[in-house]
């Protein structure tokens, strides 16, 4: 079994700074999990306790059934693959992917197979003999995940991986990434502050926020029932439209969100009238911004939509989600 479970951990540097909240958390066995948020919300450092790189404040840790608290991280049969690469510039491809396992005294027959066996899931074996300074952003990182590969550990943690390849090669690896998760059959946990990677990517989400989990749940869910206004704004591009009762004539101790898909429907209830801002053309679409009482907002239209000075917005009230304004829960 490769299931992560986090009992009530917590993590607090010698400052008094919490990172960490009493964070409960069950991963399954074989699932791709994702842990997404803002730049200081937690995630690295709950996936760095989760490999033995961060020590824990309190609560627990287990992998599968074992308690991983106090257990070295070479002894928790994980593979962490870092944003970095960190591959070694003088080693081949081959001698990168067989370092951990020469560490361990691997038979070199073993070895050699296991490499072989890496090279040919992560498509290097025409690659093996060259060096990093030879290889694209995303060869080396498919050499940092076969270095991971040949481990056969029981859970991949992952810490922004493609946070430095370019828009084209990223979409490339999470797909690669996916398939290989399809592949080996293991346990990954993914981190990224990517909500784009987080959607296409993870079996279930889990959403931090300053060290507490707003919500876990899987992507459709993340994206279509978003449990308060922090994940309903954090998750979807361009991020959800908030809009104060009173600018919809509607009840005023109420904060209503609506999707910029969603702001012109042909059967639409409430009528507005705004003065567009500024326009954006992204392909296929058109993003329209503009200002709802003091709230800024956006909707998403087609691209050959007219967008003028003026935007007549008509939106349905089915497609409206109620928020309480003053602690931004969700209102069922």
């Amino acid at each position: 079994m490769s299931s992560v479970t986090i009992k009530n951990v917590k993590k607090t540097y010698d400052n008094n700074k919490t990172v960490i909240n009493n964070v409960n958390l069950e991963i399954k066995d074989k699932e791709f999990v994702v842990l997404v948020g803002a730049s200081g919300c937690g995630k690295s450092t709950l996936l760095r306790m989760i490999a033995g790189l961060e020590d824990i404040t309190s609560g627990e840790i287990l992998i599968g059934d074992r308690v991983v608290n106090n257990v070295a991280p070479k002894d928790r049969d994980i593979a962490f693959v870092f944003q970095s690469y960190a591959l070694y510039p003088h080693m081949t491809v081959r001698e990168n992917i067989a370092f951990g396992l020469k560490m361990r005294k691997t038979p070199k027959a073993e070895i050699e197979e296991k490499v072989k066996q890496a090279a040919e899931i992560l498509d290097l074996t025409e690659y093996l003999d060259r060096k990093p300074k030879q290889l694209s952003g995303g060869q080396r990182q498919r050499v940092a995940l076969g270095r991971a590969i040949v481990r056969n550990p029981k859970v991949f943690l992952m810490d922004e991986p493609l946070s430095n390849l370019d828009a084209k090669l990223r979409v490339q690896m999470r797909s690669e990434i996916k398939k290989l998760h399809e592949k080996l059959q293991t346990t990954f946990i993914y981190v990224t502050h990517d909500q784009t990677e987080a959607l296409t990517m993870g079996d279930r989400i889990v959403v931090l926020n300053n060290g507490d989990i707003q919500q876990v749940d899987t992507p459709d869910n993340i994206y279509n029932d978003p449990k308060n206004t922090f994940v309903a704004g954090f998750v979807g591009s361009p991020q959800m439209n908030f809009i104060e009762g009173k600018n919809l004539g509607l009840n005023e101790n109420i904060l209503y969100g609506v999707r910029p898909e969603k702001m012109i429907k042909p059967d639409g209830d409430i009528k507005l009238t705004v003065n567009v801002e500024i326009s954006e053309m992204l392909g296929s679409e058109k993003i329209a911004y503009f200002n709802i009482g003091d709230k800024k907002c956006s909707a998403k239209l087609d691209s050959d939509f007219n967008i003028g000075k003026t935007l007549d917005l008509s939106i349905c009230s089915d497609d409206l989600y109620k928020f309480d304004s003053a602690t931004g829960e969700r209102i069922y």
